[in-house]
This record gives structure tokens, C-alpha cells and sequence, in this order.
């Protein structure tokens, strides 16, 4: 999966949004005010920090070492940064994307989390 991939697949969830934030060249998505995707580089090379638990975290870094890796300028217990170099399988990562996202809002509060139904 490349960004642009990742972009329409978080964009077909309840209630997000593309913003650039940081940086002009780095889209983040987020749902509602809450940031669940941000999408940068590492090395030149495509890459993706997505929030996680912290068991998850620590197994997707051990199925996959060295292209998932602790959340690069993020809290390393609840981030990873999955290098987009072909090694994890497309529907790991779009796992990976959604899971964030439900994380995300499961942390909203109640008014913000009404009206996300779907996944």
C-alpha cells in the first residue's frame, strides 16, 4: 500500500479528515479532532505511523522487524511506524489502519463518538 492508498481507505471511515498539521508534505488523518494516521517517510522510502495497544505493538514489531518499528516522534508504547516497502501485506496494514482508528474514537468522548457506527 502507498499513501495515496491509505488516504481513500482512512477517508471511507465515519467522520475523518485530511489536515496537514506539521508539515505541507506530511497528511495526517484524523477523526473528529483526534489524529489516528500520519503518513511521512523514513529513509525515502514510504511510511506510516498508526496507534496501537501496547501488546499489539510490541507483536507487530516482532512479526515484522525492521519495517514496523516503535512510533517514530511519537509515544513508542501506542505508536508504530510501518516502513511501506512491500514487506507487510496489504491487508495487515489496512488492519492495522482500521484498528487505529477504533482506537481513536474509542477514546472520544461520548457527544464526539456519536454518530461514528460502521466499523
Amino acid at each position: 500500500m502507498n499513501h495515496e492508498q491509505l488516504i481513500e481507505l482512512g477517508l471511507s471511515y465515519y467522520g475523518t479528515s485530511l489536515r496537514y498539521p506539521f508539515d505541507p508534505h506530511m497528511p495526517v488523518l484524523f477523526v473528529r479532532n483526534k489524529m489516528f494516521a500520519l503518513l511521512g517517510k523514513q529513509q525515502g522510502v514510504e511510511s506510516i505511523n498508526l496507534k496501537t495497544s501496547p501488546d499489539e505493538a510490541w507483536l507487530q514489531r516482532e512479526s515484522y522487524p525492521g519495517v514496523v518499528i516503535p512510533g517514530y516522534h511519537m509515544n513508542k508504547t501506542h505508536w508504530n511506524t510501518v516502513i511501506l516497502n512491500g514487506t507487510v501485506p496489504e491487508d495487515v496494514i489496512a488492519t492495522m489502519l482500521r484498528e487505529s482508528y477504533q482506537l481513536v474514537v474509542a477514546k472520544l468522548p461520548k457527544s464526539e463518538r456519536q454518530g461514528l457506527i460502521g466499523l
